[in-house]
């Protein structure tokens, strides 16, 4: 009997251990499952607010905007307007939100250039960003208007992109923006390419300050390394065919038979 009740509080203490165990099994299991659920919440929440700023399509209306000094500015879709006049540089870029969130422009960097990733691999540091004055907000799926301006006389970007503007040079230009939470800042880098009378708006680059983003930064500079390694490799062969045929079309001149000319210009038998 003695045996028994040993056994009977050892087969008890086993159960209550193992029940001990299922429970904070299933209980480990509910937090991450709530963890998880949580978290994806948050990324969709995320989702519905987040803006991407692009250029506007080419059928995209015009848009008109007024500066300071009360100077107005006009850009078609598609494009972008740089001006230099009275001793200002005016800047406009024609926008569409192409994310699901309100888009709020917090700051903007404009430099001479293409802007392409192998000469400016990353974006401009964040103390360089000129603050917007202005509230210019983009509604998500539709279009709207980004507006700068240079006007100290000392500064060396100013005197820069008017050079660039009188030698017909690209400009690019890097915006900061937020959800209308302020969170979630973006800089998109877009390029201003000179064409006809105004300048033709693009898209380089996006940089997610606050997260990853879709794709890491070295896999996008991996891919740019090999974009140029493939062009200078074309280049290359484009010079060795040249060259090439260069040498062939010589020799095809030089074999031709050479028939000696007599004093009196007549031909010698």
């Amino acid at each position: 009997m003695s045996l028994l009740a040993v056994d009977w509080a050892t087969i008890s203490s086993l159960a209550t251990a193992a029940g001990t165990l299922v429970l904070a099994v299933a209980t480990f299991s509910a937090v991450r499952s709530s963890n998880r659920s949580a978290r994806i919440a948050e990324l969709a929440l995320q989702e519905q607010r987040r803006p991407i700023l692009a250029p506007s399509r080419f059928d995209d209306p015009t848009q008109k905007i007024m500066f300071l000094e009360r100077n107005w500015v006009t850009v078609a879709g598609g494009r972008g307007t740089v001006e230099h006049r009275d001793g200002f540089v005016y800047f406009v870029i024609s926008l569409r939100n192409v994310g699901s969130g309100v888009a709020v422009c917090q700051g903007w960097v404009a430099r001479p250039g293409m802007g392409a990733t192998r000469e400016n691999p990353a974006h401009s540091p964040l103390e360089s960003f000129r603050g917007q004055s202005r509230d210019l907000y983009v509604p998500a799926g539709d279009i709207g208007i980004w507006q700068g301006a240079l006007r100290d006389p000392a500064d060396p970007v100013r005197a820069q992109v008017v050079q660039a503007i009188e030698s017909g040079e690209p400009i690019f230009v890097e915006l900061l923006y937020s959800d209308l939470a302020g969170g979630q800042r973006t800089i998109s880098r877009f390029g201003l390419v000179p064409s006809g009378d105004g300048f033709i708006a693009n898209l380089n680059r996006h940089w997610y300050l606050d997260w990853d983003g879709p794709r890491p930064e070295s896999a996008t500079l991996a891919a740019t390394e090999l974009i140029f390694r493939e062009e200078a490799a074309a280049a290359e062969r484009r010079r060795s065919t040249d060259a090439d045929q260069a040498v062939t079309e010589g020799d095809a001149e030089g074999d031709g038979v050479a028939i000696p000319i007599s004093p009196q210009g007549s031909a010698e038998p």
